[in-house]
């Protein structure tokens, strides 16, 4: 064993134990319709109470979010700087534990979520865990963002070990991730200058690249509560567009994200310059050739998608999905590219990183 190796795994078994103490890292901002559910769950652990601490890092909110935590037996830390990655560092510098872990106001965890987490932890080499995130509610939308081609967020179907993240959803969801606490300081903190989207993702390719490695566990559960309108849901994927142009903005094309963010931008200028020609050449030439050619880098696509979704009702018998899903996956794809363009175009706003201390305060509570 080198004595790189041999350092990672003593930063790994120092100090571990049976049942670590695990602090539980809850961002938020105007989350007054979701943050009590979450909170209640978290009270009804199947792990020592003693060795469980919860931050809930509220982001000046103006709803009635810090009433509601207010009355749980939580750590509540008032952060006036605007930003999840801001949220999340501030909580980790108030945080005591030896495993840090993070999910969001908008989920609900189960009873074994945190002995689901430590177990991965038991393994010396592994400083990352991130697990799936499943939609809470059965609406429409909900169902789609689960079950498209690309699903919104990581869902796994079997346990990986992984020394560095991979393309589509390989791994870990914001809203269920966990570090070893001393890998986390050797590392650094999260990027507050990336925002919108890809935050968690370059923190968790900087954990990798230092030399630890990531555990992807379907085990690791939580249920998350998905935008219900399809209005929304474009919005929020021309979100996580803007912050893949942050990421690329910031990185370049030295990371596994800002490459492959950089090859869907590259795609769909292509295809764009490409149908717009054919466009032209269609209605100017009148040669049948260029017709075809539209259908096929249109239509075609589309058509393929139905075929993958005929082919899963096969299982399911959701039949509907195979004409109504092919139609979202183009209006969330075309999102996301026009929110990439849209941020690498913007001269200003891409954040700076913060510097110095967050403009936060801790609430002291006695409360049981």
């Amino acid at each position: 064993m080198s004595t790189y190796e041999h350092n990672r795994e003593a930063i790994a078994m120092e100090g571990y134990q049976s049942h670590p103490s695990v602090s539980v890292i809850i961002p938020v901002r105007n989350g007054e319709t979701t943050i009590e559910p979450l909170l209640e769950s978290l009270q009804r652990l199947d792990y020592d109470g003693n060795k469980v601490e919860v931050i809930v890092v509220d982001g000046d909110s103006t709803d009635r979010t810090r009433d509601i935590v207010r009355k749980y037996p939580v750590k509540l830390i008032i952060e006036r700087k605007e930003g999840l990655n801001v949220a999340r560092n501030t909580g980790m510098r108030n945080s005591n534990g030896e495993i840090i872990a993070f999910t969001d106001c908008d989920c609900i965890v189960p009873s074994d979520w945190i002995r689901k987490i430590v177990e991965n932890f038991k393994d010396p080499q592994v400083s990352c865990v991130g697990g799936s995130a499943k939609g809470h509610d059965d609406d429409f939308i909900s169902q789609y963002a689960d079950n498209s081609i690309i699903p919104l967020m990581p869902f796994f179907k079997k346990r990986e070990k992984l020394d560095m993240i991979k393309l589509f959803l390989h791994h870990p969801a914001g809203c269920n991730m966990a570090f070893r606490r001393k890998a986390f300081e050797e590392v650094g903190c999260f990027d507050e200058g990336i925002r919108y989207g890809f935050d968690d993702v370059e923190f968790v390719e900087r954990v990798c690249k230092a030399g630890y490695k990531m555990v992807l566990d379907p085990n690791v559960l939580v249920w998350h509560k998905h935008r219900s309108a399809l209005k929304e849901f474009l919005k929020q994927n021309f979100s996580y567009g803007r912050g893949s142009g942050v990421l690329l903005k910031r990185k370049g094309a030295k990371y596994v994200a800002s490459t492959w963010s950089f090859l869907n931008l590259i795609g769909f200028i292509a295809w764009l310059s490409l149908i717009g020609s054919l466009t032209f050449l269609t209605l100017t030439t009148g040669l049948l050739i260029f017709p075809l050619l539209l259908f096929g880098f249109t239509i075609m696509p589309l058509l393929m998608l139905m075929v993958f979704y005929l082919y899963e009702a096969l299982e399911n018998k959701r039949y509907e999905r195979a004409f109504t899903y092919p139609v979202i996956d183009f209006l969330r794809g075309l999102s996301f590219c026009c929110g990439q363009i849209y941020q690498l175009l913007k001269l200003t706003g891409v954040p700076s990183p913060t510097k110095g201390n967050s403009e936060s305060y801790l609430e002291l509570k006695t409360q049981n």
